[in-house]
C-alpha cells in the first residue's frame, strides 16, 4: 500500500473532467493513501471527495519549475501521468516517485517504470485514462464523469444566480428556459459555430420562449456583443470565470457548445449538453452523461485541424433548427 500517490492531471479542462473515473478508481483502490492531484484545473476537483491534496500546476514553464519542487516535497511513491508529454514524464522522475505510470509515447518510455502501449485503435479519453490506473490494480467503477454541483446556498451559487438574473434584467420570468451558448474554443476556431448560425439559433430560441445566455472567455467579448446587438440574447462572456463556471453551468437549463471542456464540465454536473462536433471525433471525446451529439457528416471530418483551411463545412452545415429541436427535447420537465 503506497503512502502517497500523485496524479499529474491533464492540462485542459475537458480532459481533467474525463479523468474523474480514473481518479475515483484510484481512491477506491487505495482509500488510506494520500492522493495528490496536480494540474492547471486541480482546484476544480476539490470538494468532490476525490483526493487529499490539490496542487495548481501552471501551464507556463516558470510556474511549472517552481511548482515541481512543491510536488516533490509531497514525497509520492507512485506518479500516474495522464498527459502524454515528455515533460510530464520528466517531472514525475524529478518528483522522486518509485513508480511512474504512463503511455509509451513521445520518446519517454525510458523514464517510466510502467509503460502502457497506446491503444490502437484509440479509445475514448475516459477509457484510456482508466487503462493507466488499471495497471496499478485499480478496478473501474464507472465510465461516466460525475461531479457534485456547488451547494445552492454556497457563495459561488449565490454569485452565479445574481450574475444570471442581472444579465436577464427585464427578461427574467419564472419558468423561462435559459439556454447557455458557449461561443469559443481553446482548441481553435475550427470548433466554433459560425456567427450567422448562432444568431439564427438565438432568434429561434426567442420564438420558443427561451432565452440565450452567451458564455465564454473575455476573448469572445466582441463576438458576444455582435450577437446581443441584433438577437434576443444576454451575455455573461468574460464574467463566467473559472471560480464561477461550475455554478453558472448549473444555473442554466441546457448548454449548446462545441467540443470543449465546458461541455464536459456541464455534463458532469448534470446539465444537459448539446455538443456540436466538426473537426474532432465524438467516439474519442464526446461528453458522457446527459449529452447529445449533433454533427453533419462531411468527407473531410474528422480532420483535427485547429483552423479550417476551406469553408468549414462540418459546422456551417449544422442547421439551427436541428440544434433547437435537440435542445428542446433535452430540457428537464419542470413540475
Amino acid at each position: 500500500m503506497p503512502e502517497a500517490v500523485i496524479v499529474r492531471l491533464p492540462n485542459w479542462l475537458g480532459d481533467t473532467v474525463m479523468a474523474v473515473p480514473a481518479i475515483r478508481a484510484l481512491r477506491a483502490h487505495w482509500p488510506t493513501a494520500r492522493l495528490i492531484l496536480a494540474g492547471p484545473w486541480a482546484a476544480l476537483l476539490s470538494g468532490q471527495g476525490l483526493a487529499d491534496v490539490f496542487v495548481d500546476y501552471p501551464r507556463g514553464w516558470t510556474g511549472r519549475l517552481r511548482t515541481a519542487d512543491t510536488v516533490r516535497s509531497l514525497r509520492g511513491d507512485i506518479a500516474v501521468l495522464l498527459p502524454n508529454s515528455f515533460e510530464a514524464a520528466a517531472a514525475g522522475w524529478y518528483w522522486g516517485a518509485r513508480r511512474l505510470v504512463g503511455f509509451a509515447t513521445g520518446g519517454r518510455s525510458w523514464l517510466l517504470t510502467d509503460t502502457i502501449p497506446v491503444p490502437s485503435p484509440r479509445r475514448h479519453q475516459v477509457d484510456e485514462y482508466l487503462l493507466l490506473v488499471e495497471q496499478l490494480g485499480a478496478v473501474t467503477l464507472e465510465r461516466m464523469p460525475r461531479l457534485a454541483a456547488p451547494d445552492p446556498d454556497s457563495v459561488e451559487r449565490r454569485r452565479a444566480r445574481a450574475l444570471v438574473d442581472n444579465a436577464m434584467g427585464t427578461r427574467l420570468s419564472p419558468g423561462r428556459p435559459r439556454i447557455g451558448i458557449h461561443l469559443g474554443a481553446a482548441y481553435g476556431s475550427s470548433k466554433v459555430w459560425a456567427h450567422e448560425r448562432v444568431l439564427e439559433f438565438c432568434r429561434a430560441l426567442g420564438e420558443k420562449g427561451a432565452l440565450a445566455v452567451l458564455l465564454g472567455a473575455i476573448t469572445e467579448q466582441a463576438a458576444a456583443e455582435a450577437v446581443t446587438r441584433v438577437a434576443p440574447a444576454v451575455s455573461l462572456v468574460g464574467r463566467d470565470g473559472p471560480d464561477l463556471l461550475a455554478a453558472v453551468l448549473v444555473e442554466i437549463d441546457a448548454l449548446v457548445s462545441g467540443d470543449t471542456g465546458v461541455a464536459h464540465l456541464a455534463a458532469a454536473l448534470g446539465t444537459p449538453v448539446i455538443t456540436l462536433f466538426g473537426p474532432t471525433d465524438p467516439t474519442l471525446t464526446a461528453p458522457r452523461g446527459p449529452a447529445s451529439i449533433v454533427r453533419q457528416p462531411v468527407p473531410c471530418a474528422p480532420c483535427f485541424y485547429r483552423v479550417c483551411p476551406i469553408d468549414h463545412p462540418c459546422l456551417t452545415s449544422i442547421q439551427p433548427a436541428t440544434v433547437l429541436h435537440r435542445t428542446l427535447s433535452m430540457l428537464p420537465v419542470k413540475a
